[in-house]
């Protein structure tokens, strides 16, 4: 199994390169980043201070282990009364990773996680923006074989953000394809 590392270098540039008619090889869009984020507010909507921080710990331990990386918790920046949130409560755990970690989750992601979520087709060519970043969202944390799932609690699911460097959605969503990502046509 070629890591994604190793096909971007070897197929992905020539082929885009041919593709796109790039005058340089640094012209070539690559990935930038990769952003874990969960949304809690609903999990923590009405409990006491005691139990916050308990669930919190609990979404942050499943982050850290399905990303190998420690998770920050978001908190509100004002408060909002229709939404019954005040400013620094906890709204949610993103994680971002970089260089070999993203090359890490995201080969993981591709072969094993997107083939054991239930019912899975493939990607919507939606879900790209008109930047060619790409947005997955996962309905169940368990899907990742980290995550025993005999011992949670709580199933939630997570949102999982490709940043590229495209300057529009077509270029994006071929670094993608080349990649080996499966969006459907």
């Amino acid at each position: 199994m070629k890591g994604i590392k190793e096909k971007y270098k070897k197929e992905v540039i020539p082929e885009m390169v041919k593709e796109f008619n790039y005058k340089s090889v640094m012209a070539v869009p690559k990935l930038e980043k990769v952003v874990i984020n969960m949304g809690v507010g609903k999990y923590l909507k009405g409990k006491a201070s005691d139990k916050k921080e308990e669930l919190l710990n609990y979404f942050k331990r499943d982050i850290a282990l399905l990303s190998g990386q420690s998770p920050v918790v978001t908190k509100a920046r004002k408060s909002i009364s229709g939404f019954e949130i005040r400013q620094g409560d906890p709204t949610g755990i993103k994680v971002t990773l970089r260089r070999e970690m993203m090359n890490q989750f995201l080969n993981k992601l591709i072969n094993v996680v997107l083939p054991r979520v239930r019912d899975f087709q493939g990607i919507d060519a939606s879900s790209l923006d008109s930047s060619g970043n790409l947005t997955i969202g996962i309905e169940e944390q368990i899907v990742f074989p980290e995550i025993p799932a005999d011992e949670r609690d709580f199933i939630f699911p997570l949102e999982v953000s490709i940043i590229n460097d495209a300057s529009s959605k077509e270029e994006g969503e071929a670094l993608f394809r080349k990649l080996g990502f499966p969006i459907k046509k």
